[in-house]
């Protein structure tokens, strides 16, 4: 039985795209201080960093978690941007009809001044006798 996706979340990505992406997205100074191997500190080149990768596991398991590390943030930032937009786009629509903003104090408007008390009475808590739980 086929899955439509994969479980292994680097599935027909080459170790070739994931150096070209990181050093696209990172640079060699970064990629040099996130996983200290020579190739990517000195005369850094995609041909030598390839060479060095296929031979040394531990050195192509720290790229490829930090391949999957960027992947990952840029899906959240994709969705916190949709969201964002979204809500750009409520506020935008509630300024145009008027229906008020978000983040307006409706109790102020209504008289109130926030506590749910009109112009300012105040709730004597001294007060016991008048408590139905107290007697």
């Amino acid at each position: 039985m086929s899955e439509s996706s994969p479980k292994d979340p680097l599935h027909g990505i080459t170790l070739k795209a994931i150096v070209e992406e990181l050093v696209a997205s990172r640079g060699w100074p970064d990629l040099a201080a996130n996983v200290a191997i020579r190739c990517f500190s000195y005369e850094p080149s995609v041909k030598s960093s390839l060479k060095f990768l296929r031979k040394t596991e531990w050195a192509r398991a720290e790229v490829e978690a930090l391949y999957l590390e960027d992947q990952r943030r840029a899906e959240r930032n994709r969705v916190r941007n949709r969201r964002r937009a979204a809500m750009r786009a409520y506020r935008v629509a509630n300024e145009a009809t008027g229906d008020g903003d978000l983040g307006d104090d409706s109790d102020v408007d209504e008289g109130r001044d926030g506590d749910g008390l009109a112009g300012g009475d105040a709730v004597d808590a001294s007060s016991d006798d008048t408590d139905p739980l107290n007697s």
